[in-house]
């Protein structure tokens, strides 16, 4: 991932912030092209297919993740072991994932910025007010519009796309733009997001990525996979040893009552 990537991601975020920002009711007009005014509803709510597609788009996102958030896992309880993928992969793929479809979009945006979903809003038959995308003070309690969650999981894969061979690489980012891009027009057609928070959350995603490979494979914080494993082995073997006393300590009272 080079300086022109993170170029073009903070140009589409500056143009988008920008134009959505003076001109907001575009957010309103993109929105009404999912829209029935007659059934004053968002119709693809309804169907069957598009919702086992959205859930597709997910599992396939986990699918990428999952041998990481394994591999990690595995490490944590058994310390002393080797990590069943490269170490510098498995944290690359299981931190970004975790701050990029966890912490900063549902346990942070989506919890504290209060922006009506569109199927939520008084223009679509919902209850509350519309807000611009830069404003945080919407009537929406939780789980909000801002910025896409299942947009932003979907961009992620910007995160493996960086993994692939060099020759492979520029065709797997236009693949990981492609899935998320379609990922968020698919949540748009359900009334779930505007346009700007399937950009914003494609942005976003572009930056954590950015930033989690540059840590670990381009900057001097980079480190080798001996390590790594090294280091995560020094973290967790002390709660592995805590965790292993205990249960000791239990099988040696047990025991003790049984041999009363």
């Amino acid at each position: 991932m080079n300086r022109t990537g993170l170029l073009i991601a903070l140009a589409v975020g500056a143009v988008v912030g920008a134009v959505f920002g003076i001109f907001p009711q575009l957010d309103l007009k993109i929105a009404s092209l999912f829209y029935d005014p007659v059934t004053r509803r968002f119709p693809m709510q309804a169907s069957h297919v598009a919702g086992i597609v959205r859930d597709a788009a997910m599992w396939v996102t986990w699918a990428f993740a999952l041998p990481a958030l394994v591999s990690l896992a595995l490490k944590i309880v058994w310390p002393r072991r080797r990590m069943l993928i490269s170490p510098r992969v498995t944290l690359f793929l299981s931190l970004s994932i975790i701050l990029t479809a966890g912490i900063i979009s549902n346990a942070g945006f989506k919890t504290y910025w209060g922006r009506p979903r569109p199927v939520a809003t008084a223009e679509f038959g919902g209850p509350w007010q519309f807000k611009a995308w830069w404003d945080p003070r919407g009537q929406c309690p939780r789980n909000c519009s801002f910025y896409s969650g299942e947009a932003t999981t979907a961009f992620w894969t910007y995160a493996p796309a960086a993994l692939a061979p060099p020759q492979w690489r520029p065709l797997a980012y236009v693949a990981a733009t492609i899935f998320g891009l379609v990922t968020g027009v698919l949540r748009m057609s359900f009334g779930g997001h505007y346009f700007t928070d399937v950009i914003f959350g494609g942005v976003m995603a572009f930056l954590i990525v950015w930033v989690m490979h540059g840590f670990y494979y381009r900057w001097r914080t980079q480190q080798s996979d001996e390590e790594i494993d090294a280091r995560l082995t020094r973290w967790f073997l002390p709660g592995f040893n805590a965790v292993s006393a205990l249960f000791r300590r239990l099988r040696d009272r047990s025991s003790r009552k049984t041999s009363a």
